[in-house]
């Protein structure tokens, strides 16, 4: 039985390996660029919108309001990175139900990748929002020797979240494995529903965590400003 995708090899070429995880993480990458650029391309404004463009924008508007729920603060300069991310895992999820496919995020060299993808845009955001001065000085609150285990805080909840994508993931496809070599057909669709549904909601949780984390750097900044605005109105 196979783990992870990684032990399928489609390709060598001697220290050059293409596995299924970076083989099926190009595929699901290029379906959602095709679809993107499909649904589009011919963007209307007005009452006659195609079903594809009321879905787009449907979901679209559901992200926004996620992000604007969790974080109190414009959608706009997230939206991109944290809808990205939740397309991402979610397509891959729903490409598992295709017979042979093995979702990449079922490989913890995906899921590690895409946490520090987290890991990396969180200070970018935070420095963006607060500047690098008043963002570091965050790592020294309320004294210096917080330093370390601040940092260490940051490292081991990046790898919180690449085991915790990746633990999800593979044990559903692992359990359906099992239960196909012991029981008959329906048993394993019906986990595999599961798996499905666990997977959606794992896309869910792994963009809101995200969205956190990145408010956490970046809620200083408009918590000031919303402090100076108010005491610019009271005065």
């Amino acid at each position: 039985m196979t783990m992870s995708p990684d032990e399928f090899e489609w390709f060598r070429w001697g220290s050059v390996v293409l596995n299924a995880t970076i083989l099926n993480t190009w595929i699901v990458m290029g379906v959602l660029a095709l679809v993107s650029w499909l649904i589009t391309r011919r963007l209307t404004v007005g009452s006659s919108l195609s079903r594809w463009q009321n879905l787009l924008e449907v979901l679209v508007l559901t992200i926004q309001n996620q992000i604007r729920e969790v974080s109190r603060q414009n959608p706009a300069p997230y939206i991109s990175f944290v809808g990205t991310i939740f397309l991402f895992v979610a397509a891959a999820t729903l490409f598992s139900l295709v017979p042979g496919f093995q979702p990449p995020t079922a490989s913890l060299s995906t899921t590690a990748a895409l946490a520090v993808c987290v890991f990396v845009a969180v200070p970018l955001f935070g420095i963006q929002s607060q500047g690098v001065r008043s963002y570091l000085a965050q790592y020294t609150r309320p004294s210096v020797l917080m330093l370390p285990f601040n940092v260490i805080g940051e490292l081991s909840r990046t790898l919180a979240l690449a085991v915790r994508l990746y633990g999800n993931m593979m044990s559903g496809a692992v359990i359906a494995a099992i239960l196909l070599s012991f029981v008959p057909l329906v048993v394993p669709v019906v986990m595999q529903l599961f798996g499905l549904l666990t997977g959606m909601i794992q896309a869910y949780i792994f963009a809101i965590l995200a969205m956190v984390y990145i408010a956490s750097a970046t809620q200083a900044h408009h918590g000031k400003s919303s402090s100076d605005s108010q005491t610019g109105t009271v005065k």
